[in-house]
């Protein structure tokens, strides 16, 4: 059984999967998209166009929550990223959705404003994002209070979703002091190996951040 994953490294979402395949030491064939070869490639499999994309012995398996499920199910390893207990898959599969929806939408949100010509830019919907997040952050520090992974002791799923989402919201709009469970967190998230490695793959592309990667990191 062949993997192949279309991605890029600076890519949070491809970073989520990556850690996924990381965390198990699942081999799999890269393919970057890095230029019209490799988004015409993606489109034949996967006319949506958007990255990751999966391909397990030539069947497409998109969005990046399934595609981890996915290699939960088909490659199981040592680390298992959604618990066999019913309630607790279901707390790591609501946490993995709070970590896309309100840290990962609203932070591009944000980002993504940058890249529009000033004409078009959306200063309230840039404030909007700023204030989903700060909502986000405090309702993060108070669920993380006396854990070491977001749904628990057990490294999974969420912990996936929360780490590129709070790395590059971090750099977008600052996690405050405030949040020091979050920042905490968040700290421990890029000590773990599976994300340490990302991080370090995409360390060449940081110069195309459009709001400046910060110095630190």
């Amino acid at each position: 059984m062949s993997l192949v994953l279309h991605g890029h490294p600076f890519s949070s979402y491809t970073q989520k999967v990556l850690m996924a395949l990381y965390e198990n030491a699942t081999p799999f064939d890269w393919r970057v998209l890095d230029g019209p070869p490799a988004f015409e490639e993606l489109a034949r499999l996967w006319p949506i166009r958007l990255m990751p994309l999966l391909v397990d012995d030539g069947t497409p398996i998109a969005e990046s929550s399934i595609i981890v499920e996915h290699l939960a199910l088909s490659h199981p390893g040592p680390v298992r990223l959604i618990p066999n207990d019913p309630q607790s898959a279901l707390k790591v599969r609501f946490l993995d959705r709070f970590f896309d929806l309100y840290v990962m939408t609203p932070m591009q949100r944000i980002v993504g404003d940058k890249l529009r010509q000033e004409s078009e830019r959306d200063p309230k919907g840039v404030r909007d994002g700023r204030a989903r997040l700060d909502v986000a952050y405090a309702w993060l520090e108070k669920e993380l209070a006396g854990r070491e992974w977001a749904a628990g002791q057990d490294f999974g799923l969420a912990d996936c979703a929360a780490a590129p989402s709070l790395f590059y919201a971090d750099w977008a709009h600052p996690i405050g002091a405030l949040f020091a469970n979050v920042r905490a967190y968040r700290a421990r998230l890029l000590k773990r190996p599976s994300f340490a490695r990302a991080v370090e793959e995409a360390r060449p592309f940081r110069k195309f951040f459009p709001l400046g990667a910060p110095d630190r990191d």
